[in-house]
């Protein structure tokens, strides 16, 4: 089974790098866009876009982790990415952008049956509760920047 490689394994590590790379983008973006808020307001993106992406982020990492212990794969690190310098709407906009780049990769991911033709079911449910938690951002995000600037 070409899937059950070492080479399938790695592919699949580096596609969730990838986006576990794209939600430290998000993170950052979303940093930014809280010290351009108001204290409520930076209170509110806290709450409902700050701390589930950040739990999405972990639990991605966490995902890439054991999967790469199961296997034997080497570990990595992930670090923060650089926070941008823009405005709060501008800075919410680049986090959804980056959201919906992680969504792309790890659907295409799931899509494509490599974690299941690897049997590994752990995998399987980190890539879905991800994919789970950043599916409710877009809308929280619309809704927050309604509020904005009011």
């Amino acid at each position: 089974m070409a899937y059950g490689s070492r080479e399938a394994r790695q592919e699949m590590l580096d596609t969730i790098a990838k986006a576990i790379n794209e939600i430290a983008r998000a993170l950052a973006a979303l940093e930014a866009a809280y010290e351009q808020l108001d204290e409520g307001a930076a209170d509110n993106l806290e709450a409902e876009l700050f701390r589930p992406v950040q739990v999405a982020y972990g639990r991605g990492k966490r995902t890439y982790t054991e999967f790469a212990a199961r296997h034997g794969m080497p570990k990595r690190f992930f670090r923060p990415a650089n926070t941008p310098t823009v405005g709060a709407h501008q800075a919410i906009d680049m986090a959804l952008d980056a959201i919906t780049a992680t969504d792309t990769m790890l659907a295409d991911l799931q899509d494509s049956m490599r974690p299941v033709e690897v049997g590994d079911p752990e995998l399987r449910a980190g890539l879905a509760e991800v994919r789970r938690v950043l599916g409710e951002m877009p809308t929280r995000a619309r809704r927050l920047e309604r509020t904005l600037g009011r």
